[in-house]
């Protein structure tokens, strides 16, 4: 255990966590990056840390300057933490369709939250191109731009990758997680397939309503986006600058339906004592499929991008649960952690 710098400098060397029930029910190894022990609650803090250095580091902010971007949730925290931490103001754009949990926070943590109407990214009034027409109004200040600012990327090949191969003593048969921005796969896939000389499979997870596992299991056609998930800040309906970065290196993909999704929230909760996001639970639900198509004794890695404090307003009531057709998706002797009405 070593003193580090401030909020900054606590981001990442998360643990890594061996997933017992799950590897001994595959015959595989399990394990999930804990990136919900990062200091403000997830894995974006990687992102927010890394994309504000780099734009010190090129001159495009300076003391008293406003970050401002466009976020699901997590990324926000993480930009509204780092901005206390230097003394920057922080505005957040975000779709209305996020959960209270979240909005709440990033006001507590004193950022200018503007909830607006969730429209695809075409649509002008997309919250990320919000964010971006706001900043360009201002004196001293960036748009932080995460889905296409390969930033992103590169703090997670620096970190996020470097970790995984180090705790896993450089055994890694697969690594796969679930894209929003595409930063955490494509820079975490690229490290492991570099110090792997390629051995090491990288696949992208998605959730219903994306159009990524379509893109990659075709070949690279891009269709139209349909459908909707629980899950929240993953899955695209294009190719993000990040994800553009690797998404040519990719393996293969996987689609995992909201079904399996809830009732992995459930089951780590139970088994392991976990307690995790929608996002996080599809990301292990895919690793053990990986694991499967890799065979006995594979060694596969994913993360566990939050908890579930964030998302336990709806993943724990019985009447939301209810309301997506998802209650009787959770085995009926795990509904009794459904406390809520």
């Amino acid at each position: 255990m070593k003193i580090v710098d401030g909020f900054t400098g606590s981001v990442g060397n998360t643990p890594l966590v061996y997933l017992k029930t799950l590897s001994e029910r595959s015959g595989s190894k399990i394990f999930a990056k804990a990136e919900f022990q990062n200091p403000g609650g997830s894995i974006k803090d990687r992102a927010a840390v890394g994309i504000v250095r780099d734009a010190e580091e090129k001159g495009l902010i300076k003391p008293g300057g406003t970050v401002v971007e466009g976020t699901a949730g997590n990324t926000g925290i993480g930009l509204a933490h780092v901005c206390r931490s230097k003394g920057y103001r922080c505005v957040i754009f975000m779709p209305n369709s996020q959960s209270q949990e979240k909005i709440d926070l990033l006001r507590m943590l004193g950022a200018e939250v503007y909830a607006v109407p969730a429209v695809p990214y075409e649509n002008p009034k997309n919250y990320n191109h919000q964010a971006k027409e706001f900043a360009e109004k201002l004196e001293n200040a960036i748009w932080t731009d995460q889905f296409d600012n390969t930033a992103n990327t590169h703090a997670h090949y620096v970190s996020t990758g470097p970790e995984i191969w180090e705790q896993m003593e450089g055994e890694v048969d697969g690594f796969i997680c679930s894209t929003g921005t595409g930063g955490t796969l494509a820079g975490t896939g690229k490290y492991l397939k570099e110090k792997s000389n390629g051995k090491t499979q990288v696949w992208l997870a998605d959730p219903p309503g994306s159009v990524l596992y379509t893109y990659i299991s075709s070949g690279g056609k891009l269709s139209e986006r349909s459908g909707s998930s629980i899950t929240e800040g993953i899955g695209q309906g294009r190719v993000t600058a990040n994800l553009g970065t690797f998404v040519n290196d990719l393996d293969g993909a996987l689609h995992i339906s909201d079904e399996k999704s809830i009732a992995m929230v459930y089951e780590l909760l139970d088994t392991e004592g976990l307690y995790v996001g929608a996002s996080s639970a599809l990301n292990v639900v895919a690793a053990v499929e990986l694991a499967q198509k890799l065979g006995k004794g594979s060694r596969v890695s994913t993360v566990i991008a939050d908890g579930a404090y964030r998302y336990q307003s709806r993943l724990f009531s019985k009447k939301w649960l209810h309301s997506k057709g998802l209650y009787n998706a959770i085995p009926e002797h795990l509904r009794k952690y459904a406390v809520l009405d």
